[in-house]
């Protein structure tokens, strides 16, 4: 999109507004909470995103890495800041015996997923990418290792994601549910998660071209946004 739609100068002003913002922002909660520790937290990331930006996506599995853990941090940081408000309801959860260590399963188990997701998706990306990367000098796992054992290894990564899900679903999921199984959250899990994964397997593992990468792609994408939207449908599966 830069020199397209948007200048060079356009976008590195929008990027420092935006930074700028949630920094702001990171600071004002963490000294909201008591905790004006944790604004670090937001400008170690920012650093962060800054040596991606500058070096750490032309080294290999550095800048993978990177994104992936910075992605998996999304769900934590709630986790995070609302953990040291949990001592207000102290009594309450005392009263009602409630298992705080469910909540660090969800959020820890989005966290896992969020990382591996985005880690496929970021060597997809990167076999996309893989004549300019060459060009420019980049080394990306499909530069150093070749496409064909990129293609692998994302796939490595979806198949444990997957195996990861059904183990989870059947150690965790049906237990917290009010119903003897949950049967709403199996059937969208297969619909929406389990068969969208077995699809971008089928579609990586055959592809040729940078159309269907980018196809890969998107359907990473489809599989992050299904999972999101699955806390809504919990939800109302618990509540029931």
């Amino acid at each position: 999109m830069v020199g397209k739609q948007i200048t060079r100068r356009g976008a590195i002003a929008f990027h420092l507004v935006l930074t700028l913002l949630g920094l702001i922002l990171g600071t004002f909660v963490s000294f909201r909470i008591g905790r004006p520790v944790f604004s670090l937290l937001f400008f170690l990331t920012a650093g962060v995103l800054w040596f991606y930006s500058t070096a750490y996506k032309r080294q290999l599995f550095v800048g993978n890495l990177v994104v992936a853990f910075l992605t998996a941090m999304v769900p934590l940081m709630p986790l995070i800041f609302e953990f040291p408000m949990l001592g207000t309801f102290s009594d309450i959860i005392f009263i009602y015996q409630l298992n705080m260590k469910v909540i660090v399963y969800w959020v820890g188990g989005y966290a896992f997923f969020a990382f591996m997701l985005t880690l496929a998706r970021e060597i997809i990306k990167d076999i996309e990418d893989f004549e300019g990367d060459t060009s420019l000098g980049r080394n990306t796992i499909p530069v150093h290792f070749g496409v064909k054992t990129s293609k692998l290894i994302a796939a490595t990564i979806l198949a444990l994601t997957l195996i990861a899900l059904i183990l989870a679903f059947s150690a965790y999921l049906f237990k917290l549910s009010t119903k003897p199984f949950d049967y709403v959250s199996l059937l969208y899990l297969v619909i929406f998660i389990v068969i969208p994964i077995f699809t971008l397997l089928f579609i990586l593992l055959l592809a040729t071209s940078k159309s269907d990468y980018r196809r890969a792609s998107f359907i990473c994408k489809l599989i992050m946004l299904f999972g999101l939207i699955y806390t809504i449908i919990f939800r109302f599966v618990v509540n029931s």
